[in-house]
């Protein structure tokens, strides 16, 4: 368990399951995305699932983006390749800048995981409206590995040498616009 420090900056989270299976019952990668979040001491900004859909994943995205409460999204499922799979090409068309690292080092990490079935993951992450996104695979263990060796640091103000929080829409922001 992680002891939250009261200098570090919490940050309003909302988590995106992009699955044609999944209901609220049975989403263990979405739920695990919010436990963690929560374990950290961020704030669940919403949470939903949506089928797997350009438009519907697209739209649910750009509501948080314009919304000033948020300022991360946490994404997991339809990063493949299958016919439906249609995460990146529903988000990536909103990122004002793309974190490249994100996706090289997921794959790079689950490679000890999976091994050469790592290069089937389109996994990418970027900013939009000073909200990082990151789109991850749907299974439960690629999100414990995004969130567990990248997200959660990242996520983190007093991670160093750097963090993506300083980048973010502030609490300050917020009231002040809100």
């Amino acid at each position: 368990m992680s002891s939250v420090s009261s200098d570090r900056q919490m940050l309003n989270v909302a988590v995106l399951t992009v699955s044609d299976t999944r209901s609220e019952a049975n989403d263990t990668s979405g739920q695990f995305l919010v436990d963690s979040l929560l374990q950290e001491g961020h704030h669940l900004a919403d949470k939903t699932i949506v089928i797997d859909d350009v438009y519907l994943i697209r739209a649910v995205v750009s509501k948080w983006i314009a919304d000033t409460q948020v300022q991360a999204i946490l994404i997991t499922g339809g990063t493949g390749f299958t016919g439906r799979d249609s995460t990146p090409e529903a988000v990536s068309v909103l990122f004002d800048k793309t974190i490249d690292g994100f996706g090289e080092l997921f794959r790079f990490l689950s490679y000890d995981e999976i091994g050469t079935s790592t290069v089937q993951s389109r996994a990418i992450a970027g900013l939009a409206n000073e909200t990082v996104i990151f789109c991850m695979p749907g299974s439960t263990s690629a999100c414990q590995t995004a969130w567990g060796k990248i997200i959660r640091e990242q996520l983190d103000s007093s991670h160093r040498p750097c963090n993506f929080v300083g980048v973010l829409k502030t609490r300050a922001e917020q009231q002040t616009q809100g």
